[in-house]
């Protein structure tokens, strides 16, 4: 089982969410814990009323609507009345005991979750203190659980835990999904999951699943005043539909609470730079690699997507790697020279570099691959290691770089001077004779 826990001050913002969710058939509320009525008798202002009259004791306390979610693994499946048992046994050891709750089933994910709303304020107007309700009493409760009901223990499937959040593996469809829904679903995974320090960073992933985070024009209204809106694309990026101002989703991603995400996010993601030039650098060795649209494929492969910014030209201007494998996301500039728009692109065109009265070219040794039936395409002209009936490619890219190296030592025709072990023959001067001057 995985908690997670949402704290705010709006009590109708979190009902609204919830309630929606019952209304579209995703969601049941069978349990209003210390209500006068059962759940199903309870109307919206009543469920609102209660949970507002209880925070009203101590209104000083700001932060009083507290937001659960209990997940639990997709093989789990419990009766109506167990959930209630683990959630009232959840709140009892969070130290929530007694307090008012609603509690909702919902059904629009791939593994079984609760949402429970509640508040922090108790009968005599004392506030329960959040300081580190998550991650410490949260943690300690939710494991003590796994055990006194004999749960799927979140340690024990991490791929399938519900907050190791994976890609998101659908795209916002406009006329096909609800827009505010499909944006928020997108945005909760993409904020929760990925480690991203600027807005097209973030742009860069919510742009797989056709969503934009929009500043509008430099001219707009929503720009002048630091506003964000978030908008729904078509297949060819194009915007489609009405805006949706960021402060209109639950988790409010506008521009100032990002603001702090991005500065952690800088220092997180720093980890996971050496594996994506490692993993750029072995693609770019790769034989199949001989274009930037390779590349992408190549690296795809692996795992990492790389989102292309062109001018209205069609000229590419930058590089942006999407690493799904550390959920990192960089400018290929500040993963250093080489990973940026010209370094990547250089990779692919002769240079030429002058020497005195010699003009080197250097050119990409994919560009002269060895015809089929060629020498150095035969295996038996490989050196000993990389011939012999024991022999069999290494189709790896590390393994081809390596073949490569060899064919190339096993066929260059020539040794270096300073290894081929011969004398350097001087050069006899003439004898000047002083006479003659």
């Amino acid at each position: 089982m995985v908690s997670v826990i949402h704290l705010g001050s709006s009590f109708r913002q979190v009902l609204n969410y919830n309630e929606n969710k019952v209304k579209e058939g995703a969601a049941t509320c069978f349990e209003a814990a210390y209500y006068l009525k059962e759940a199903d008798k309870l109307s919206f202002n009543q469920k609102l009323g209660r949970l507002k009259q209880q925070a009203s004791k101590r209104e000083s306390v700001k932060v009083n609507c507290v937001h659960i979610s209990l997940n639990f693994d997709p093989s789990e499946h419990h009766s109506q009345d167990r959930l209630k048992e683990i959630t009232a046994a959840y709140l009892d050891k969070l130290g929530f005991a007694g307090q008012p709750y609603l509690l909702y089933e919902h059904r629009d994910a791939g593994h079984p979750h609760l949402h429970i709303v509640t508040t922090n304020i108790r009968n005599d107007g004392s506030p329960i203190s959040l300081h580190n309700l998550g991650k410490i009493y949260s943690e300690r409760a939710r494991k003590e659980i796994e055990i006194d009901f004999n749960l799927v223990k979140a340690e024990d499937s991490p791929k399938r835990k519900a907050n190791d959040i994976e890609p998101v593996n659908i795209r916002a469809e406009y006329g096909k999904s609800e827009t505010k829904r499909a944006i928020s679903s997108i945005l909760t995974s993409v904020l929760k999951a990925y480690k991203f320090s600027s807005l097209p960073e973030l742009n860069a992933v919510l742009k797989l699943y056709n969503v934009i985070a929009d500043q509008g024009s430099t001219e707009s209204h929503v720009y002048k005043n630091g506003g964000l809106t978030y908008r729904i694309l078509d297949k060819d990026g194009s915007l489609l539909g009405v805006p949706i101002k960021a402060s209109d989703f639950y988790n409010k991603p506008t521009l100032k609470n990002l603001a702090p995400i991005f500065i952690a996010n800088d220092k997180a993601k720093q980890s996971g730079k050496k594996a994506l030039r490692t993993a750029i650098d072995l693609a770019l060795l790769s034989p199949k690699t001989t274009s930037l649209n390779r590349l992408i494929q190549v690296l795809e492969q692996g795992g990492i997507d790389t989102i292309i910014r062109k001018t209205k030209d069609g000229t590419v201007f930058g590089l942006t790697y999407v690493d799904h494998n550390s959920k990192s996301v960089f400018k290929g500039s500040d993963l250093g020279k080489a990973y940026g728009t010209k370094g990547i692109l250089d990779r692919f065109e002769p240079a030429g570099v002058s020497t005195g009265q010699e003009r080197i070219i250097l050119q990409n040794p994919r560009q002269h691959a060895p015809e089929k039936g060629s020498t150095a395409a035969n295996h038996s002209s490989l050196p000993p290691q990389f011939s012999g009936p024991d022999y069999a490619p290494d189709n790896s890219i590390a393994g081809q770089l390596l073949e490569e190296l060899a064919q190339h030592d096993a066929n260059s025709g020539s040794t270096p001077y300073e290894l081929s072990g011969k004398k350097k023959r001087r050069k006899k001067r003439k004898s000047i004779n002083n006479s003659n001057l």
